[in-house]
């Protein structure tokens, strides 16, 4: 059994783990954060005193950490006496993260895939670029590494392989649907980091369709989808990381990721893209100063942790998967709805940090009670879905069903 975690991050979702660990210290053990500014880890820590979410009497520590120093990351596990590693840092630093736990010979964690500062959209699959690279060198070090393990990828993968395991015996397509019908009060606002949301959107649109990668440019293609809870919603077929591990690791012909834009965000970003101020290359002013116009950009726009205290409304996040069952036609549709409001009472963070927050908690616990502890690397679909969808039911992201037999709540125990 492992236990004590190092949580490496401190922004909107590393909060939203750090409360999660808390209230569930007595499987977890210690919690440390980590963050290249230790204030940051500082008001988390007592956000949790404050929200009284710390379950047992134990450690709660925060420390100074610049994660692209693997020796100084391997020098703070042994410190710590960590066993698990949530990475929730940017997405720039998980290769380094990574690196330092197998050195170490820990488990890790992490939401996203790896980015390269100055590369946008690689040639799928996205994870062969630089995760999947490392999976001999995790197994001969025994290390466990569950890549993508946050709401969108993660908990969708863990639907897919629930599709897969007990709903279909043929899949023919899996779309996964991401709405967020909440509101922040603001002009123009990212609801994470500004800098990887918008590269997730400049560059070519990949799709898994008839067994093959499929182009198209963001905002080319466009569908309503009526969803439980938030109805009708404009979404746009979108490049995202479970789509490629989807694609190799499930035998499905399909695999297409929407997410959900109103006009005056589409508007906005059109603009912007346009004017060239989302572009990740450097460029000079009149001064003489050279600057990246993305990280400009980002330096401007609101924290998307500032915007929790005013967030209303709700979430709807799941997979419509189609295919047949006992030689008939099936469609199921799984899913979680999540209300911003709920997410700042408990947490004091808004919903989309909170879906993402709460996964990789509930994976850490399978690591450390033995069911996912691999000692491999995986995807999370490359593992049982039920204990963690059972999981997630009791930490606040309950799973739906809708199908011919109505709309209900899935119960795994």
């Amino acid at each position: 059994m492992k236990k004590n975690v190092l949580i490496i991050g401190a922004g909107g979702v590393a909060q939203v783990v750090a409360h999660k660990c808390a209230q569930h210290n007595d499987v977890l053990g210690d919690i440390h954060i980590a963050s290249r500014t230790a204030e940051k880890c500082q008001k988390i820590i007592d956000s949790i005193h404050e929200k009284k979410n710390l379950k047992n009497a134990g450690t709660l520590e925060g420390h100074a950490l610049d994660a692209t120093d693997i020796d100084a990351t391997v020098a703070l596990i042994k410190k710590t006496g960590c066993e698990i590693v949530i990475n929730v840092g940017s997405a720039f630093i998980n290769m380094p993260v990574m690196s330092a736990c197998i050195k170490a010979g820990v488990a890790y964690l992490d939401t996203a895939i790896h980015e390269e500062q100055d590369k946008i959209c690689e040639t799928p699959p996205w994870y062969a670029n630089y995760e999947w690279k490392r999976r001999e060198e995790c197994e001969k070090a025994g290390v466990t590494a569950i890549l993508g393990v946050g709401f969108d990828p993660g908990v969708v993968n863990a639907y897919a392989k629930l599709a897969v395991e007990d709903y279909f015996d043929k899949i023919d397509s899996i779309d996964i649907i991401d709405i967020n019908a909440g509101s922040h009060g603001k002009y123009f606002a990212t609801n994470f980091d500004p800098e990887i949301n918008f590269r997730e959107f400049t560059g070519t649109v990949y799709s898994w369709q008839n067994n093959a990668w499929q182009e198209n440019k963001m905002f080319e293609v466009k569908k309503i989808w009526d969803m439980p809870v938030v109805g009708e919603s404009q979404t746009f077929m979108t490049g995202h990381d479970e789509v490629h591990s989807l694609s190799q690791n499930l035998d499905v012909p399909n695999v297409r990721f929407w997410m959900g834009f109103g006009d005056h965000y589409v508007n906005v970003f059109t603009v912007l893209n346009n004017i060239g101020l989302l572009s990740e290359k450097p460029v000079t002013t009149a001064e003489g100063l050279e600057v990246v116009p993305l990280k400009v950009v980002k330096a401007c726009l609101p924290d998307p942790s500032s915007l929790a205290p005013d967030y209303t409304g709700k979430t709807c996040i799941g997979d419509l998967v189609k295919g047949s069952k006992d030689g008939k036609e099936t469609e199921v549709l799984i899913y979680n709805v999540a209300d911003h409001k709920d997410a700042y009472e408990e947490v004091g963070s808004q919903g989309i940090s909170y879906t993402a927050g709460v996964p990789p908690v509930a994976a850490a616990m399978l690591i450390a009670t033995g069911e996912w502890d691999v000692k491999k690397m995986a995807n999370v679909e490359e593992l049982p879905s039920k204990p963690f969808l059972n999981l997630l039911n009791g930490m606040g992201l309950p799973t739906r069903i809708k199908d011919a037999n109505g709309d209900r709540a899935l119960d795994f125990a």
